[in-house]
């Protein structure tokens, strides 16, 4: 998909614009800073307030 959002590159408002996402772009930053970057989207899950809550249709619309 070529307009998938890169959590690793994307901001903090391109991440909050992504629906399933909003509110968490902060924090999905914060991450990726902290760890180094995403190698896999299923990584979201660790982030504070997204686990169990990241589906298939959230991370259709992401790339790493």
């Amino acid at each position: 998909m070529s307009d998938a959002v890169d959590v690793n590159r994307a901001t903090q408002g391109v991440l909050d614009e992504v629906e399933g996402l909003q509110g968490h772009g902060p924090e999905i930053v914060r991450y990726r800073e902290e760890r180094g970057g995403f190698t896999d989207l299923r990584q979201l899950e660790e982030v504070p307030g997204l686990t169990g809550k990241v589906t298939d249709a959230i991370r259709a619309k992401l790339r790493v």
